[in-house]
């Protein structure tokens, strides 16, 4: 709906006010979220260049990722501006698909403990 009344705006003289439905975002916040993107990265970056390892290596990797990834679709998508079910039918799915796969890695490694234990690990 939004995107047809941007269309319809188009032949409007430029003096003239935008409809009242129409959302603007300042360039301040766009702006910001640049900012924090690059912090972000940088941080990133920094944990392979101090030389971390193990888990707490991944763990600080991912969480920038998705600290990421949280602000791209929240503001450069417009969902922080969407209604609640239209944020439900997009990012429900993956997380159930997460949450699916720690199932199945919880799984994997039950059937891989009783398999070792029955086997004898190798001996």
């Amino acid at each position: 709906m939004v995107e047809a009344i941007v269309h319809a705006d188009a032949g409007k003289p430029a003096g003239e006010p935008p409809p009242a439905d129409v959302q603007h975002h300042p360039v301040k916040l766009y702006l910001a979220v640049w900012a924090w993107l690059f912090v972000l990265s940088a941080c990133s970056y920094l944990v392979d260049y101090v030389g971390l390892h193990g888990w707490l290596r991944w763990t600080l990797i991912v969480l920038f990722m998705l600290l990421k990834a949280g602000l791209i679709v929240a503001i450069f998508m417009h969902m922080a501006w969407e209604r609640l079910t239209l944020i439900y039918a997009i990012l429900l799915p993956p997380l159930l698909v997460l949450v699916f796969v720690a199932i199945m890695a919880s799984e994997a490694n039950y059937t891989l403990l009783t398999r070792l234990l029955y086997y004898g690990g190798g001996n």
